[in-house]
């Protein structure tokens, strides 16, 4: 029985460390090959079904990619045309980005769908559709995923959360923080934050823009909107 649970040791040993395969290998004799040959056979087995498995992966998501891209091609132009139903449910011929982001999500241009089908729905005033879009699209682009994150605020706003709304709004200024578009996201969260009579949190989103993003266009408002806050602040 122990003679059994050390060869299964040895034999797991053998499959999980390469660095004892390897020394095995070179320094071994051909009675250890012999021995261990449904090991490795198996073991040089699932090796090449995982690169088999990857290259098919790889050119299914590549078809998919291109599939995607050339049904994204009409529902952007209808999109562009304030053709906002057809852009999202498709004209009989092509596809909507709703059924896009729905088939093709893992892919880029699925992705880009969803940030699509969001502003869309948003723009038809359909807050909680475009909530839940918005809210699937994930990017790392400095400009698409922190405008996300305000829409998503706009639409909270739209719906009466203005908490909600806010901590979006701020999310978004944070969101790879940069002086062309923080300082309107920060405006935003400020004026929020006023709206659910959190006048702390307003003035320190306005303080945010006079004090870091001095030569931004809002600072202006900023400034103004700061003193409006500070005194209803202080009339609590």
């Amino acid at each position: 029985m122990a003679k059994n649970i050390t060869k299964r040791e040895s034999d797991l040993e053998l499959l999980e460390n390469p660095e004892v395969l390897a020394d095995r290998l070179t320094h071994g004799s051909e009675d250890f090959v012999k021995k261990n040959k449904n090991v490795l056979l198996g073991l040089f087995a699932a090796v090449a079904a995982a690169i088999v498995g990857a290259f098919l992966f790889y050119n299914y998501r590549s078809g998919q990619e291109k599939d995607a891209q050339a049904a994204m091609y009409q529902a952007v132009y209808y999109f562009e045309a304030d053709s906002l139903s057809k852009a999202l449910k498709g004209d009989g011929q092509h596809d909507g980005l709703v059924a896009i982001a729905d088939e093709y999500g893992s892919t880029k241009a699925g992705n880009l769908a969803k940030f699509y089908a969001g502003v869309s729905y948003l723009k038809q005033g359909k807050y909680q559709e475009a909530l839940n879009y918005l809210e699937d699209y994930k990017s790392d682009d400095l400009i698409l995923q922190g405008r996300a994150y305000a829409l998503q605020g706009d639409a909270n706003l739209e719906l009466g959360k203005k908490a909600e709304a806010a901590e979006l709004y701020m999310k978004a200024a944070d969101y790879k923080a940069n002086e062309f578009f923080s300082p309107q996201y920060l405006l935003k969260a400020g004026l929020a934050y006023e709206e659910n009579n959190d006048y702390k949190s307003a003035v320190e989103a306005y303080n945010t823009i006079v004090e870091k993003y001095v030569n931004a266009p809002e600072v202006a408002d900023a400034k103004k909107y700061k003193a409006r806050a500070e005194l209803l602040a202080s009339g609590k």
